[in-house]
């Protein structure tokens, strides 16, 4: 088995369990410093027992490398890969998990997310995607090292670059843009005309009086550049979690409606935002979703 495939398999899987990033950032560059090697050096290293002594190579990693060159699958590898059979889709998931082409709401390295660009979308190609949309998160969330107009520009032409490499796989450019509490929008609009997708989001006063929590909500969905109402309530599931933001769904949904722009199912374990009811609502209303 090719050392660097498994390597960046089990950075994968790590990931997808939702392993802490340093866990998962010890595979990547260990893959990396494979890859960087000359022919045959992993083997000469192995040989002479210096692996270890390559920057970015650990013991566990090591261990992977020579499992990896001797021909064997590596244990940790498997041990990983039946840890996640274990946990096949929820009933009816896989049907719809077949036809997923893309995802509109993804996280980089470049903010809050935990992967470089390049192997975010290596991984969506892998996974048979045809599409994947790049949403950092905007300035004013400095918790999440929100891009910078400047920085996102700089984003824009990595990504301009990645897709002249990657065809016929897209990545799409876009942003996770927070709603400010009047409805407005956290970036420049001379920038958002230039993203593929905007996903707009509310990350504070989370509680805020239902009133004023759906005039920004309805301010923010039909905002011209708006496309994807990300994770509508805000709650969160585990650890101390988060209550749900208060609004009047209906006339969100409605408003959603009425401006085409989609309400995110937001799948991570932790969200699972909307719920069920407001699922049903936004059905109900007409909305499209992402």
């Amino acid at each position: 088995m090719d050392p660097v495939t498994a390597l960046r398999r089990i950075a994968f899987l790590l990931e997808r369990s939702q392993a802490a990033t340093y866990r998962v950032k010890a595979f990547r560059t260990a893959a990396a410093a494979v890859d960087a090697m000359a022919s045959g050096e992993a083997a000469e290293r192995v040989a002479a027992n210096s692996l270890e002594r390559v920057a970015g190579i650990g013991p566990r990693t090591a261990e992977v490398i020579r499992e990896a060159l001797a021909g064997e699958a590596p244990g940790y590898l498997d041990r990983l890969e039946a840890e996640a059979a274990a946990e096949p889709p929820v009933k009816g998931g896989e049907e719809l998990f077949a036809r997923l082409t893309g995802d509109c709401h993804l996280h980089s390295d470049w903010s809050d997310g935990g992967s470089p660009i390049e192997e975010m979308g290596r991984t969506a190609a892998e996974l048979g995607h045809a599409w994947a949309v790049l949403t950092d998160h905007s300035p004013r969330l400095t918790v999440a090292r929100g891009l910078s107009p400047e920085r996102l520009r700089e984003q824009l032409a990595v990504v301009a670059r990645l897709n002249a490499e990657w065809a016929p796989f897209r990545l799409l450019t876009g942003i996770e843009c927070d709603i400010l509490p009047d409805g407005s929008l956290d970036q420049e609009p001379e920038l958002l005309e230039r993203l593929d997708v905007v996903v707009v989001s509310v990350h504070s006063q989370l509680r805020m009086d239902p009133e004023p929590m759906t005039r920004r909500l309805e301010a923010a969905v039909r905002h011209p550049r708006a496309n994807v109402l990300g994770h509508c309530t805000g709650r969160l599931l585990a650890g101390r979690g988060r209550p749900e933001s208060r609004f009047d769904a209906d006339r969100v949904f409605a408003a959603c409606a009425g401006a085409g722009t989609a309400v995110e199912i937001n799948c991570r374990p932790e969200r699972r935002d909307p719920p069920r009811r407001l699922l049903r609502a936004a059905v109900a209303a007409g909305a499209l979703f992402a």
